[in-house]
This record gives structure tokens, sequence and C-alpha cells, in this order.
């Protein structure tokens, strides 16, 4: 980049102060959006599909015109100069480095690209809801074809330098290549294959069946949100609906929402969800709002943001001393089953591990190898080496593989997850990455606050909020990955913290 002046100190303050004011349209126009998308997958009638397709669509290119607009582009380029020039604060550089990093990515796809693949994510997105409830994968494939094409494409308009899977990836997770992630998923799969087999030879046997019962939606949703609230989600600035897949979206730091789904005989279908999204949620409710439209009120990446949901769902939620205090809460609302179940039974229960079918319900042991199968799977699909009409063969043949498991059909197989019909190539190492990251954080809470779950027990998980809001939360994207993972807890990245947490956990509940 040629570096044509510096500004003066006034003139500087005017262009942050005119790029501040561009971002807040935008981010008001990326809102607008993110509303129609919320109501497509919560209010939405089916007929209505077609025509919001056509809208995302439309609106999707006017963003991508007004972000990569030649005057936009002279606005951020010229900022970049204070950048070389070493002239801008630590919040001034990153709003300016991320702008251009985003800008600089985003002026490679032609805006007809942008609207091309919004229409078809948004139409296949409908296709798969009718497709997965058929369990019908030929009346989807014609869609993913498309959206593989597609993603081609982008990874070819963004650049690469080894396999086209990594500018897909470096959208979710800036900087980390595939061959980085194989590393990693390497050391979790060669932990977790042996370590299932001990679970499975164990002689302790868990009944997770002891957790059904009659419960109606109406029951379960009051007592859901009063566990949502007590660990923190803000109903003021956050709603539950239902929808098809559980989601988190978040349109401002004050307006934070989350999905659930249900079953009447199942309470933790629901409960899980709702705590892990809850944790996403509070991510964005913590975000500072006087930073609104720019990095600074943006989640630093997608594992990072899977890891707060991780962290609540599991480290908290399914730990024994947040059942300390809700247990008895739980049996007061559902006496049939619970008030007959011991509390060490059903903390085992909630804690069974048994390889499932599906990646939304599967335990915190095997969940991981969930991610590492689609991994696998949708890198094949990007750089070619997979074609989509054999993506059911080899996903059943994998389960097989990984899981010991038949697929009994496409809903339960191939058709279960939403993302690929999004488009969201790339989305799914981060999942696996949030485990990661969530246990080392955790850990590094544990030595700074004195007594954390001693806390949890008595239902104050004030002191633990607090700490993920000071450490995590309001940063935004002032710092990397990295430098944010470095900062809370002293070290990099690490697979260690979870792989010992889990062979400790699950060694003392099946007396390994």
């Amino acid at each position: 980049m040629k570096i044509e002046r510096i500004f003066t100190v006034s003139s500087r303050k005017q262009l942050l102060s005119q790029l501040k004011k561009e971002l807040l349209e935008l981010a008001h126009l990326g809102t607008s959006i993110g509303v129609l998308e919320w109501d497509r997958q919560v209010n939405m009638p089916p007929g209505g599909s077609g025509a919001r397709a056509e809208t995302l669509a439309y609106l999707a290119g006017l963003w991508h015109k007004k972000f990569t607009s030649p005057e936009f582009f002279k606005l951020v380029n010229g900022l970049m100069a204070e950048v070389d020039a070493g002239t801008l604060n630590s919040q001034e550089l990153c709003i300016v480095k991320e702008t251009w990093r985003d800008l600089e990515r985003r002026r490679k796809l032609p805006t007809e690209f942008i609207e091309k693949i919004t229409k078809v994510t948004s139409e296949a997105n409908d296709v798969w809801a009718v497709a997965k409830k058929a369990s019908d994968f030929k009346k989807f494939q014609p869609y993913l074809e498309k959206i593989i094409t597609l993603k081609r494409r982008q990874a070819s308009l963004l650049g690469f330098k080894k396999s086209p899977y990594d500018a897909l990836l470096d959208g979710y997770e800036p900087g980390m290549t595939s061959d980085e992630v194989s590393i990693i998923f390497k050391e979790l799969r060669d932990f977790l294959v042996p370590f299932i087999g001990k679970i499975k030879n164990s002689k302790t046997s868990i009944n997770p069946d002891i957790l059904r019962g009659d419960f109606s939606i109406r029951e379960q949703e009051k007592f859901i949100k009063s566990v949502a609230k007590k660990i923190g989600y803000d109903f003021n600035t956050g709603r539950l609906d239902i929808s098809s897949h559980p989601f988190s979206t978040s349109f401002h730091p004050t307006d934070a929402r989350i999905t659930t789904r249900y079953r009447e005989d199942d309470l933790f279908y629901s409960l899980g969800s709702v705590v892990h999204e809850a944790g996403h949620a509070m991510y964005e409710q913590g975000l500072l709002k006087e930073h609104f439209g720019t990095p600074l009120a943006e989640s630093r990446s997608l594992g990072i943001h899977e890891s707060q949901s991780r962290i609540w769902e599991n480290l908290v939620g399914k730990s024994r001393s947040f059942w300390k205090y809700f247990y008895p809460h739980l049996q007061k609302e559902f006496p049939k089953p619970f008030t007959e179940v011991s509390f060490e039974n059903f903390y085992r229960a909630i804690n069974c591990v048994k390889p499932s079918l599906v990646r939304t319900e599967a335990d915190e042991v095997t969940y991981n190898l969930h991610v590492i199968l689609r991994f696998e799977i949708e890198k094949e699909l990007i750089e070619g080496t997979l074609e989509v009409a054999d993506l059911p063969k080899i996903w059943n043949s994998k389960i097989k593989e990984y899981f010991g498991l038949k697929v009994p059909n496409d809903r339960l197989g191939v058709l279960q997850d939403t993302h690929w019909s999004g488009g969201s190539f790339g989305y799914f190492p981060t999942y696996a990455l949030g485990n990661l990251y969530s246990v080392q954080l955790y850990e590094s809470a544990k030595r700074s606050i004195s007594g954390l779950e001693e806390y949890k027990s008595r239902g104050n998980f004030k002191p633990f909020r607090d700490w993920l809001r000071k450490n995590i939360h309001i940063h935004g994207k002032l710092y990397s990955a990295d430098e944010l993972v470095k900062k809370a807890t002293g070290e990099p990245l690490t697979p260690k913290y979870w792989m010992d947490y889990i062979k400790n956990k699950f060694s003392e509940i099946y007396s390994l």
C-alpha cells in the first residue's frame, strides 16, 4: 500500500469521526438484515421464503456496495497511512486495521456475487428444512451443489496460499489455517478414540433415561428462563423464541436474542441449548455499546464466541456446583421424576457418555469427534476431492468409523445441521476450538476467583460473569484471538487443558 501523506491531528480526528459515522450507518443496515433473517427462522410463514430471499439479497448487495464503495475505500486507505506512521492509539488502531482487513476481503467479491450467494443460501435454507423433515437428501442436493460451486468461487476470489478452505476458515477464525486445525484435531482424535474405548469398557452403569418424564412446554420455558436469568442473561435486552435449530443472534448489545426447541419427554433437550445460546448472547450483551458499529463492539472470532457458550453449557451447566444450587429448584418444579432421583445419579446422568448420531445432542467427550468429522468432509468438498452426490455415503461411513453407529436416515445423518445450507463452510472447526478455549479460560478464572465453585453452588454467578466480561467481552476485536487468550490465561491456546479436564472429570464419573 502506498502512503501518500500523514494527516494533521485535526484532520486525522475528522477522518476517524467520519469512519465511525460510516461504520454506524453500515451497522444499522446490517441490523435490518439481521432482523429479517431472525424473523425468517422464527416467525415467517413458509410461503414467504421466496420474497424474503429476494429482499435479503437486495439488502446484502446494498450493504456490500456501500462498504466497498470508492469513497469508503479512500477514507480507510487514508487512515491506514496513520497506522504505518504510528499516530493512532490502540482503539483507533483496532478500528482502522480491522475495518481494512474486512474491506480488503470484501472488495474482492463483486456485488452481484454477494447478491447471488445470499439469494441461493436463503432459498437453500428453506429447502434444507423441508428435506430434513422428509429425510430426503436428494431434495437438497441441487442447492448444496450450487452453494459448493459458489464457495469455491469465493475462495478463489479471496485468494489462498495452499487450500481454498483456508480462505473460508479465515472469515471465522482469522489467521488460522486448515493445516493448523488438522494438527490440533489429530491430537484430539488420538486422545479421544482410546479414552472413549475405556469408557465403553467401564463397569460403571449410567442410565440417562432417569431424566425423562412428561414436561409441558410451558413449564419447561418457565424453568429454563429462570435458569438463564440467574446465570446472567438479561431478558430486558434479550428474548427466547422457538426455531428448528437453536441459535443466538445480536443486533446491538441491547438486543441479543436466543432460540431453542422443545421435546415434551426431555427437559434437557431445550435446557442445554438455552444455556449454550445464553452464553453466546451474554458475550454480545457484554460488548460496549458506545463502540457499536466499530470492531471494538464485535466478537473477536467464532472460536472465542463458541468458548463463551461452551463455558456456560459445560464447565458451568454440567458441573456439580451448578446443580447443587439448581437441583432442589428442579425437583420442586418437576417432582416427577426428579424427587425419585438422587443427586449423584442425576449428576452422572447429565454427564453420561454415549456416542450419538446428532452433534447438538452429543456429550462433552464425543462432541469434538462430530466436529472433526464435519471438518474433514467440508474441506474435501471445497477442495473438490469429494462430490456432493457422495456426501451421504461418506458421512455414514465416518459415523460408523468414529462412533460405531449406523445412520438410519438422512435426517439423523447428513441433513442434521443447517450450516451448509447457509453457506457457512469453515465454521465447524470453531466449535472444537471453542471447547479448547473454554477450559483454558475457566482454569484461569478459577485461579483468579478464590472459591469460584462455592459461589456457583450458592447460585452466585456474578463473579465469574464479571471475570469473562473483564477479560473477554469488553475488548471486542482490540486483540487477536491469540493475544486475548494469552492476556486472559498467560499462555497461547493448547489442547492440554481440555484433555486433562475431560480425563479427570470422566475418569471420576466412570471409575477409570
